[in-house]
């Protein structure tokens, strides 16, 4: 198996265990601070990415595509300059806008957020971007470098020390209010990363191959030409990554401004966009662990191939990428589509949220599909390309909300549809990007046929859902429907001659079997 698939398996089982554990999280969070205090959550934390995509400046991405191309050229002494200049860059970027987050947090819980009691949330959560700044450079280091374990485990760990702590602090600080329960569940969240930070430096100190600290300001100082060939990358990379935050950093204040002159109250506006983006939204995004893993791994594989100027293999692996996620995303979109109802009854307690799912599901496609097209889009040196869809995107999804979510016939649904046109949009774009870019070839008769699948998969769990299973439970109706689901749509694709017979072989234990049901 080639270290692309490896790495992308290695992450892929990572990403599903974190996304789980990051889920269960959400789960307790919502169910002892209910949708006001995720809500307060969530109004916080599009500032908190905004400060740390500005301190990491897009350098994991570049870390990852240039050690991968020093390890090419056998250049150690470079990998080391690269670590070296990365580190001093985010370090000093965390000095600056650590303490400026925490001055201004008074001024932007009271007056952008419209929501005084986001202070004490955002006030706990700033010691977190230090922690983050320095661990990206590590993960970006053992990407790079196609080393995919270190990065998973360290999500693990940090996930782990969440689950353990976040029920115990929400629970310790309710008592003196919702806003000192939503700080509790950020404590959680800086403790967790300082562990996972840890971990990182250790697996960093026990696989290096030099000494970081001999000679750290002699490499500092003759480091220029590398920052250099790292802000070629890191800068549009940041770009991109910048309009994405200032984006979600507006939403949340857009949102809370159209609600009100919609008629909506600052409590009502608060459950509502909690409802939206910290039930519904996660469980959609709950699926993109494969994209990630996809597309972190898809980063230094195709930079490595570009840097061999292998144009055959740069289209096989994004072909292969893109392929992949239709076929899974297609799969969670009508598994989350049909359950919807179910699905947040069983997590929240209340179906608040599941007709968000129900609009945003057919379209979340387009938003898994971003993932891989991004990473090509980085390791083909078109970055600043990325940055500008996402511009164009961040700008007519901010307008479509502002100008649907003051519409009080549509309110927070308005906020929805705005989400909606940014996937569909942005995807667009980098899709069109790369076509340019490169000969790439779309093999329309199984996108077809995946369309078919989806469809038949989901009257056949459509079906399912409406039969009055009584002696069943609804987690255990709605486990075993998801099952069926899963498994019919998992044997359609192999019928169809979606997933071909030589990589059904590469499967584990099963591979030999699922094989001999395939045509091709």
């Amino acid at each position: 198996m080639s270290t692309f698939l490896k790495g992308t398996m290695v992450l892929l089982a990572a990403g599903f265990v974190t996304r789980i554990m990051g889920f269960i999280n959400r789960i307790v969070i919502a169910r002892i601070i209910g949708a006001e205090g995720v809500g307060l959550f969530m109004m916080t934390f599009p500032t908190l990415m905004l400060v740390i995509t500005i301190t990491q400046l897009g350098l994991p991405v570049a870390i990852s595509k240039n050690v991968a191309e020093a390890q090419v050229e056998g250049n150690h002494r470079k990998v080391k300059k690269i670590l070296v200049v990365s580190l001093a860059t985010t370090i000093t970027l965390s000095f600056i806008f650590t303490p400026a987050l925490f001055f201004l947090a008074p001024y932007l819980s009271k007056t952008l957020f419209t929501d005084d009691r986001t202070y004490l949330p955002l006030l706990v959560i700033t010691p977190i971007i230090p922690i983050i700044a320095v661990s990206s450079v590590i993960r970006g280091y053992f990407q790079g470098k196609q080393n995919m374990k270190p990065a998973a485990y360290s999500q693990m760990i940090e996930q782990l020390i969440r689950i353990a702590l976040i029920a115990f602090f929400t629970k310790a600080f309710l008592p003196y209010g919702i806003e000192y329960a939503a700080a509790g569940a950020m404590l959680a969240s800086v403790i967790g990363e300082l562990s996972s930070l840890i971990f990182l430096l250790t697996a960093f100190k026990l696989k290096k191959s030099f000494r970081l600290r001999k000679q750290f300001f002699q490499y500092i100082h003759s480091g220029r030409s590398t920052l250099t060939e790292l802000m070629k990358v890191a800068l549009p990379t940041t770009g991109s990554r910048m309009i994405g935050s200032i984006a979600w950093f507006f939403e949340p204040i857009v949102v809370s401004h159209s609600l009100y002159l919609a008629g909506v109250t600052a409590v009502t506006a608060t459950k509502q966009y909690g409802a939206l983006t910290g039930f519904a939204l996660p469980l959609l995004f709950l699926p993109s662990f494969f994209t990630n893993a996809l597309s972190t791994s898809l980063v230094p594989a195709i930079s490595e191939a570009n840097s061999q100027n292998n144009q055959r293999l740069i289209e096989f692996r994004l072909r292969q990428a893109l392929k992949y996620t239709f076929i899974t995303g297609g799969l969670a979109a009508v598994v989350l589509y049909v359950l919807s109802d179910s699905l947040m009854e069983i997590m929240y307690g209340s179906k608040n949220g599941a007709y968000f799912i129900t609009l945003i599901a057919p379209f979340i496609i387009f938003s898994y599909y971003q993932g891989p097209l991004q990473a090509a889009l980085q390791a083909l040196n078109l970055a600043r390309a990325a940055m500008i869809n996402s511009l164009i995107g961040s700008i007519v999804k901010i307008a479509v909300i502002f100008v649907l979510a003051s519409q009080p016939s549509l309110g927070i649904i308005g906020v929805a549809l705005g989400i909606i046109v940014g996937f569909v949009l942005v995807t667009m774009l980098h899709l069109a990007t790369v076509i340019k870019k490169i000969s790439f070839t779309f093999y329309l008769r199984d996108y077809i046929k995946t369309i078919i699948v989806i469809v038949i998969s989901g009257m056949v769990g459509h079906r399912l859902n409406l039969m009055n299973m009584t002696s069943f439970s609804l987690a255990q109706k709605v486990f075993i429907i998801a099952i069926f689901m899963t498994l019919f749509y998992s044997l359609l694709t192999i019928l169809f001659g979606l997933v071909k017979k030589h990589e059904l072989l590469k499967i584990p234990f099963i591979g030999n079997f699922l094989a001999k049901l395939s045509f091709r």
